[in-house]
């Protein structure tokens, strides 16, 4: 088996980089992260000869992802006592069934936020469109297309990498903060993917958003012909992006509310809104960070309590180091500026907020400490049943090694008992992988999955994973100079 991507097995199973969803600037890997790579390198290479199979055979199989996470937690031992890790058996790196039964599960995965662009769209015009030629400084955009880098991002892949690269159940397919003209996916076209899946007899595996722009004229009704044509299955917005820098918060009487009282009345009550990971300046149209800020989420929660908010990547910030909530803390940022806003506003756990991982759970992968409070936070004062799945792929490739990590992350007892955070367990991974997203978008899992059980995705991926050809590589921009030709090539710029 081989990948001309990759033919030698270079490409770990499991992905720690520098890499970004091209909304935020990456940020270089840590000495133990890079450290952690190289021990993982070093591992499986060794492991692959003891078990007698060829390197890149090897890191395909179970037993090479549970290789790379134990290389991982030995590396991330040398700085010290981390507050997470990966838990499993060391023999797991050379037991197919000890190893399948560790990285490997059952759960319903239910992935909230999926990407993919239509190759053949408008938005290809590169004077008009700030995602055309920046697509093309993805390390990934080569895949097996030579001719057109931005075929690795359509549908046919994002279905390779979702569905058959991945565990993932069911997928929802999102858009990115763009103008209409520039947009590299519409409402329609993210409709003809789902029913490109539909027609695999995969009938509920991918589900759609409908995209608000409430700052474009005309931006609220455009909500009421995607919800007519389109079937969507909630509302996406991105408080941040608008033109002429104009963002908005969700209780702003010009933009946010109305918003919410026109989703309201059309009777689909789920708004997701990204929140963190701050947009860079003019590249996206907006020019003030703050609208990034979750200290709107709670107000709107107390004020429409029959609504559902999803916060998308949970409110994370990069560059600001998650560490435990302190409710003396005059200006919390992150997670914290989530939590806050909740407590200020007397929401409690397991509301009407939910709290969504793309792109962030992914990149504190590397940083275990960090993922820990993170985690550990959302769990206690979001809620054991308002955390949900999302990856944020195809932009980072497959979701497996996100999914294969996920499930052996465990929050050290150190931290359970120092700041309360809860244990993980397979029910709490469980529901954060699916069961808790099933409810505000009106889905019941085992009727799902039993429907999917057998349909032509399924029996393709039973046939898939009999050979599986995983390229273990990622979409995005790996470091900064990456992101500024990015930019550059897009004839703009970003705030210092």
């Amino acid at each position: 088996m081989g990948d001309e991507r990759d033919p030698s097995g270079g490409h770990l199973p499991i992905k720690l980089d520098a890499t970004s969803n091209g909304e935020f600037l990456p940020r270089p890997l840590s000495a133990a992260a890079n450290h952690a790579n190289a021990l993982a390198a070093d591992r499986t290479e060794a492991a692959a000869h003891r078990v007698r199979l060829p390197r890149r055979r090897f890191l395909a199989s179970a037993c090479g992802a549970a290789a790379t996470l134990l290389a991982m937690n030995d590396a991330f031992a040398t700085i010290g006592k981390a507050g997470g890790f990966y838990d499993l058996p060391s023999d797991a790196a050379f037991d197919p069934q000890l190893a399948a039964n560790t990285v490997g599960g059952a759960e319903f995965i239910f992935d909230i936020q999926g990407h993919h662009v239509n190759p053949a769209g408008k938005w290809r015009d590169a004077l008009i469109s700030p995602w055309n030629m920046g697509l093309r400084f993805f390390p990934q955009a080569k895949c097996e297309n030579e001719d057109d880098a931005i075929e690795c991002f359509s549908a046919e892949n994002f279905i390779k990498e979702v569905f058959l690269d991945s565990d993932t159940d069911i997928c929802v397919l999102s858009q990115v903060p763009a103008s209409p003209e520039k947009s590299p996916l519409h409402t329609a076209e993210a409709a003809a993917t789902r029913a490109m899946v539909n027609a695999m007899d995969g009938d509920h595996r991918l589900m759609i958003h409908g995209i608000v722009r409430p700052q474009l004229p005309g931006g609220l009704d455009a909500m009421d012909a995607q919800l007519a044509d389109h079937n969507i299955a909630a509302w996406k917005t991105y408080t941040q992006w608008g033109p002429n820098d104009t963002g908005f918060w969700l209780h702003s009487e010009t933009y946010g509310l109305p918003m919410i009282e026109r989703a309201r009345k059309l009777g689909v009550k789920v708004i997701c809104v990204h929140k963190g990971l701050p947009l860079p300046g003019l590249l996206f149209g907006v020019d003030d960070s703050k609208y990034a800020r979750p200290r709107d989420i709670g107000v709107v929660a107390r004020l429409y309590p029959d609504m559902t908010f999803i916060v998308y990547h949970s409110g994370f910030e990069p560059d600001h180091p998650e560490g435990p909530y302190d409710p003396d803390d005059p200006e919390p940022i992150g997670i914290n500026d989530l939590v806050r806003s909740l407590h200020d506003n007397g929401i409690p756990p397991n509301s009407n907020v939910y709290a969504e991982l793309g792109s962030t759970w992914r990149y504190l992968m590397r940083d275990p400490t960090q993922a820990a409070h993170l985690i550990g936070k959302l769990l206690k004062y979001v809620g054991e049943d308002r955390v949900l799945w999302g990856t944020d792929s195809i932009w980072y490739g497959s979701p497996q090694d996100q999914i294969q990590a996920f499930r052996t992350f465990q929050i050290s007892k150190d931290f359970r008992d120092k700041y309360g955070y809860p244990k993980m367990t397979p029910e709490i991974r469980a529901k954060v992988f699916g069961l808790n997203a099933a409810g505000p978008y009106g889905l019941a899992p085992e009727d799902i999955r039993k429907r999917n059980s057998g349909d032509r995705v399924d029996t393709e991926k039973k046939s898939y994973r009999e050979n599986p050809n995983p390229s273990f590589t990622t979409y995005g921009p790996r470091n900064r100079s990456e992101f500024l030709s990015l930019v550059r090539a897009q004839g703009n710029r970003i705030r210092p």
